[in-house]
């Protein structure tokens, strides 16, 4: 009919066919259908699986075009939402009983619980009889009409396979004065309407007098015409709702309207009779008008007509009646947005409590469980992207939803809560002087200091003694004040790092060990020079002024001094905070700068503690009489072995650690060289006097 009413453009409107090749505008450019074609209704299918949140489903469709077009969209719909198909079984109308079994094995295997149901009414109750007989994993079938549903209504037992089931129906609203019409209809009022007596004789069980002859006298009556079909249980109660029909009619009159008042509006009278067939279909297009109850009529632009679906769930009651219950509805207006507005009950189980049916919880239908906060999605190798494993979120990383793909970091001044679903704001730490950790070291700074003063006291007292006068006693008070200060420059590593103290740390340090190194390394050599120095007048002997020793420490000192300057002038330590070290802390630290430079200064330092080192060594058995050379042997072995211990230590350490493994390198090798050196002179000095005599001297050579 319409390759010729649709090439002079008459209008025609479906009331009946659903069919989704009507919607083609191309191959039917004048069709216009009151009912929502069939793919629309899969595709509403297909948002209630998106609301309903389920990502593991089954497709279940007819081995026809329907089928495939159906599957298709679904796969369109449901791929892009993260919803998986787990397997799609298609139904033939003719399938063999060991194929039909082969159907029946494979439901049975899969693990969703949602199948989605695109089958005529004859192969899904083949379907249904088969599933009877075996034990399914509690599916809910989801299905684009409330046909199917009606089977367990008709077949016995099949509410047990259905319950739970979902089904959409095409909304439609009550007529208002239609009932009333009905109650008030004649014949008579109507003799055009050719089908009205037929509907009468069909009704009233009667035929009309000029059939009479023709019937058997007392098997039927006569049709008066005054029959009333108020309180008539007449066969088309479903009349009294908006249906197909009657949207057709009030949308071809409504268009019509729409054309008379646009050329009123115009100053044309005109009426029906004037207007051409394509100006019908065009106005029919454009046509938008609200029942008297309110729903409203139009059409989109494929020429289907707007509607919405209500949903229905199947239930049973207490006592085992399986009934349809509403539970929500589909608005599809928006599907030019590629988006429908779904309402459902916030409530089902008042909704059934209320109607007397069981309470219905509807079920989950997922490959894998929804990650928890704290938790983030792990692909499985192999499986589609609705299987996944939770894992943890890791350190620093956190997850405040439910089911997200990754972690997200954690800002730099936070850190992940021990559920990682948040983070929490660091708190500062340094090495304080009021922490137990800081003021112990601080102590034992200071008790080293006033060791080393006291020492010094000590032998500023004794001067003239051969104990102190030996082996240059200008050496020795500078060895004494370069340990006080090296014990005083451990507490710059204490309190919270400042510019001026990130510039002295390392500097301070560096420079006073160099001092106190280069002064151990003079002594040293005087120790050994002394007995290599055997002609009068030599070059040796002149090695022996109290000038070159001197020389020494300040050459040796000037070089530190030197590349210190380099280091601070180039790019010299700053206060900087460390976020890696410690994660639910922010450690406030001086950064060296310049890490070149900082370890030329450090191996300069240590050049000089090696050579001191093995010069010392090589002249521990050159006789002495306060084994001068043994104690400095000694102490520059506790020097070196601090801090050869401090390099893998400190790289190990992490946050405040770091200084404090600094701090008691420093404390540690200070102690080493002023308990090696001066504490068996203060013990000769203070507990053995005889022996700091120039007469015990003289005996013991």
């Amino acid at each position: 009919m319409d390759s010729l009413l649709g090439f002079y453009r008459f209008p025609q409107v479906s009331y009946g066919s659903s069919l989704p090749s009507i919607s083609d505008n191309i191959q039917f450019p004048s069709i216009l259908g009151t009912l929502t074609s069939d793919l629309k209704a899969c595709r509403a299918v297909t948002q209630l699986v998106i609301h309903l949140q389920w990502s593991w489903v089954i497709i279940l469709a007819h081995d026809d075009d329907f089928g495939q077009q159906a599957s298709s969209l679904a796969n369109q719909e449901l791929s892009p939402a993260g919803v998986c198909i787990e397997s799609t079984i298609y139904v033939s109308s003719h399938e063999s009983l060991r194929k039909i079994e082969e159907i029946f094995q494979k439901i049975q295997k899969c693990t969703a619980r949602a199948v989605l149901v695109f089958l005529n009414i004859v192969n899904f109750q083949i379907i249904l009889y088969g599933l009877l007989g075996i034990h399914t994993s509690g599916q809910v079938w989801v299905s684009k009409d409330t046909m199917l549903m009606a089977l367990a209504l008709t077949i016995p037992d099949v509410s047990q396979v259905l319950h739970g089931t979902f089904g959409l129906l095409f909304h439609s609203s009550r007529a208002i004065g239609f009932p009333e019409f009905l109650a008030n209809l004649r014949p008579s009022q109507t003799p055009e309407d050719m089908f009205i007596k037929k509907f009468w004789e069909f009704t009233f069980d009667c035929v009309w007098s000029h059939q009479s002859s023709t019937v058997s006298e007392g098997v039927q009556q006569l049709c008066s015409g005054n029959e009333s079909l108020k309180n008539k249980l007449y066969p088309f109660q479903e009349v009294s709702k908006m249906d197909a029909a009657y949207i057709c009619v009030y949308s071809i009159a409504h268009a019509l309207q729409d054309m008379i008042e646009g050329e009123h509006q115009h100053g044309k009278g005109t009426d029906s009779q004037d207007f051409h067939p394509w100006q019908l279909l065009h106005a029919l297009r454009k046509v938008h008008f609200k029942t008297p109850d309110g729903s409203e009529i139009m059409f989109d632009v494929n020429g289907d007509l707007v509607t919405k679906f209500d949903i229905f769930q199947g239930q049973k009651t207490p006592q085992g009646v399986f009934h349809l219950v509403h539970v929500g509805m589909i608005d599809s207006q928006v599907f030019s947005e590629n988006k429908i507005l779904i309402h459902l009950k916030e409530d089902l189980q008042v909704s059934c409590l209320y109607a007397q049916l069981t309470i219905f919880l509807v079920p989950t239908s997922v490959c894998s469980k929804s990650c928890l906060p704290g938790f983030s999605q792990v692909p499985r190798l192999g499986a589609p992207q609705c299987c996944f494993d939770c894992s943890p979120c890791p350190e620093g990383q956190f997850a405040d939803q439910k089911d997200m793909k990754t972690c997200l970091l954690c800002p730099k001044e936070q850190y992940s809560s021990d559920s990682r679903d948040h983070c929490l704001p660091r708190t500062e730490i340094f090495l304080a002087f009021e922490e137990p950790l800081g003021f112990m070291l601080a102590l034992v700074a200071l008790f080293l200091c006033s060791l080393a003063v006291l020492v010094l006291g000590v032998f500023l007292k004794h001067r003239d003694t051969p104990v102190v006068r030996a082996n240059n006693r200008t050496l020795s008070y500078l060895l004494l004040v370069s340990l006080s200060l090296c014990a005083l420059c451990a507490l710059l590593f204490l309190g919270r790092p400042s510019v001026t103290t990130c510039l002295l740390r390392q500097t301070t340090f560096a420079v006073v060990f160099t001092v106190a190194v280069s002064s151990v390394l003079a002594k040293t050599l005087t120790v050994v020079m002394a007995f290599r120095a055997t002609k009068p007048g030599g070059r040796i002997r002149g090695c022996l002024n109290p000038r070159v020793s001197t020389a020494v420490v300040l050459i040796a000192s000037f070089i530190q001094v030197v590349l210190c300057g380099v280091w601070l002038a180039t790019s010299p330590p700053f206060p900087d905070r460390d976020v890696v070290s410690e994660p639910q802390h922010i450690v406030i630290q001086c950064q060296e700068g310049s890490g070149t430079v900082f370890f030329c200064v450090l191996g300069y330092l240590g050049f000089l503690a090696g050579g001191t080192f093995a010069v010392a060594f090589l002249a521990r058995g050159l006789p002495d009489v306060f084994n001068e050379t043994k104690f400095l042997t000694f102490s520059m072995l506790l020097f070196c072995s601090v801090w050869t211990t401090f390099l893998p230590l400190y790289h190990s350490a992490r946050g405040k650690s770091t200084v404090a493994v600094e701090i008691f390198s420093i404390l540690a090798s200070t102690a080493g060289l002023l308990g090696g050196i001066f504490i068996p002179k203060c013990y000769i000095i203070l507990l053995k006097p005889e022996r700091n005599t120039l007469v015990w001297l003289r005996k013991v050579h």
